[in-house]
């Protein structure tokens, strides 16, 4: 084993100090300009959100969260209506729904770790209007099942691509099979800010005229006000430090895939872990691994061991499933998920990684199993 270094799950000081001087000219340009709220800043990031996922239309909003509220309001979820969601996701795609007049209705996991398709369909009721499927750690579903569900059953979708931004399934983005997508540009996504900020992605005019109106005090793209509204307008700078980020986010992707697909080999050796599936390049999902999440024989131990070694790692919305905060009013038994939340966690998965970072921790884990 080699001397102890330093492999934080993610090292937030980087995001600004890898770029210093080229933060520091962007914020020169929009504070000379006095370019603060909705300039031309922000339309150019949403041309190429647009473009970059295929869609006619795309808004910056406040946050992920917003951008799922905003695209279930622009629908018209309203009191009683449910909607069926993975249990494996953030409390936010529960939370969007609520917040905007329905009800989350959490369903179970496939194999992939991600909604079963036939856990949606034993799901649906009288009261059924949607699905929210979560395209997670950087990961789309088996949107052409959901797809063919919800055809047949005249549901609404909402994708919760917060963590999917270039995933891929069938050569089609995530985001863009239903109604509409939300992305998330937290500072620890692929495509970070240096703060909070969202966008909504959707091909139906109506949804993309309402969610604006919605995001923006109701009013309109000419400053008319409509209807009532908000404000969860995505802040011009954030605007415009992502747009110089999104020049550069193939290869950004390529190298979380190169790094997950170090992982890949080095731990496949082990019965003891279930890694997440493999980069593949011509398959029917191209995944951009915004995290690398495994199941482990003994977790906490390993994850001791690993800490003990200096490689932070997390279990993701503190080990717990939506279905598994009762505080909330669940009740419900989820077998699949709860099995994965026993044995689940991350590993460092972020462009300040290095290769040799990344089999240190993987001689960590392999010297934990074989000791």
């Amino acid at each position: 084993m080699s001397a102890i270094r330093k492999v934080p799950f993610f090292d937030y000081p980087r995001i600004y100090l890898d770029d210093k001087q080229e933060l520091i000219e962007i914020l020169e340009d929009v504070g000379s300009r006095g370019a603060y709220i909705m300039q031309k800043d922000l339309v150019e990031f949403e041309k190429k959100l647009a473009n970059y996922t295929k869609t006619d239309y795309a808004i910056g909003v406040g946050n992920a969260t917003d951008g799922l509220e905003l695209a279930w309001l622009a629908i018209g979820l309203k009191k009683g209506d449910e909607v069926i969601i993975s249990s494996h996701t953030m409390l936010a795609t529960a939370s969007a729904i609520i917040t905007a007049g329905g009800t989350p209705v959490p369903v179970d996991i496939g194999e992939d770790n991600l909604i079963d398709v036939d856990a949606v369909a034993n799901a649906i009721t009288k009261n059924t209007v949607g699905i929210s499927p979560t395209q997670l750690n950087g990961r789309t579903c088996d949107m052409e099942s959901i797809m063919a569900i919800a055809v047949r059953n005249g549901l609404s979708v909402v994708e919760d691509a917060a963590q999917a931004l270039g995933s891929k399934f069938k050569n089609q983005s995530a985001g863009t099979f239903g109604d509409a997508g939300s992305f998330s540009f937290f500072p620890a996504k692929v495509l970070g800010a240096l703060g909070d900020g969202g966008g909504v992605v959707t091909n139906k005019k109506e949804i993309y005229e309402m969610v604006f109106q919605l995001h923006d005090h109701g009013r309109d793209t000419k400053g008319e006000v409509q209807s009532w509204g908000r404000n969860s307008r995505l802040d011009n700078l954030q605007a415009a430090i992502l747009g110089k980020r999104f020049d550069r986010y193939e290869n950004v992707i390529k190298r979380r895939r190169n790094i997950a697909k170090i992982y890949n080999e080095r731990l496949s050796v082990l019965e003891e872990v279930k890694l997440p599936p493999a980069p593949i390049e011509n398959g029917d999902h191209f995944d951009i691994y915004q995290n690398y999440e495994l199941q482990a024989e003994n977790r906490d131990a390993l994850r001791n061991h690993l800490s003990n070694a200096g490689v932070g790692t997390i279990i993701q919305w503190s080990g717990k499933a939506v279905h598994q905060w009762e505080v909330l009013g669940f009740n419900t038994k989820l077998p699949k998920t709860e099995y994965f939340f026993e044995r689940c966690f991350m590993l460092p998965m972020n462009m300040f990684i290095s290769d040799e970072d990344i089999h240190y921790v993987c001689d960590s884990i392999i010297n934990f199993y074989r000791k």
